[in-house]
């Protein structure tokens, strides 16, 4: 997202050059931006920094740490305020090709990255938990937010889905395009391609049916 039109056009020019890249929205305008935010998935922004209506840093407090960003900007001295924020990269303008690259593959390192360990923290109600991964139940798809179900209590965070299903260990899958399921909890499923799990019903989606029973199998 950029205020200048030519310098949206490089980009999305870039972007279809990197082959793990998809474009799903360009705007040169930040409210337009935040709509589509509410509304469609998205993983990564690249952002630029100055914008007249509303500038990259506020965008990043509105919108939290749901996305990860790399920032464009003309001066490089307010490239360092955006590192509180979910930032992998910054880009210097005029930005060459070869440049984007170095900052595509930095992104797509950093959306690979497992976390090894047996936790994570996460941020609800102000707070911040560490949540064993053990202890999730289920976590479901709230809009703009997700619900992560544990043994003791739920709880809501601003996050998506596809954001933590790149944290979460092998035995979580996504069953449901409303679901993801840890399949050590599963106690039942019944013929109608119900999971029971905590006393909740979850339906199993047709999308995600054959992957499950091949995961179960293992």
């Amino acid at each position: 997202m950029d205020d200048e039109p030519l310098a949206v056009s490089l980009l999305a020019s870039y972007v279809a050059k990197i082959p793990f890249f998809e474009l799903v929205f360009s705007t040169e305008n930040p409210i337009e931006a935040m709509e589509f935010i509410q509304t469609k998935e998205a993983d990564l922004i690249f952002l630029d920094i100055q914008m007249p209506e509303l500038t990259g840093i506020n965008f990043m407090k509105i919108v939290g740490n749901k996305l990860k960003y790399i920032l464009t900007t003309a001066y490089a001295e307010y490239a360092l305020e955006g590192y509180e924020h979910n930032v992998i990269d910054y880009l210097l303008k005029p930005i060459s090709f070869s440049r984007f690259e170095k900052s595509a593959v930095k992104a797509q390192e950093r959306f690979a990255k497992k976390i090894q360990d047996s936790f994570f923290f996460i941020k609800s109600s102000g707070q911040q938990h560490r949540i064993n991964f053990d202890d999730i139940d289920y976590i479901e798809s709230l809009k703009d937010y997700v619900n992560i179900k544990t043994e003791k209590q739920e709880y809501i965070v601003l996050d998506t889905l596809k954001s933590l299903e790149i944290q979460l260990p092998g035995n979580f899958k996504r069953i449901h395009k409303s679901y993801i399921l840890n399949l050590k909890k599963i106690e039942r499923i019944d013929p109608k391609n119900v999971i029971l799990l905590s006393g909740k019903e979850i339906p199993i989606g047709e999308t995600y049916k054959a992957e499950l029973f091949m995961n179960l199998k293992k």
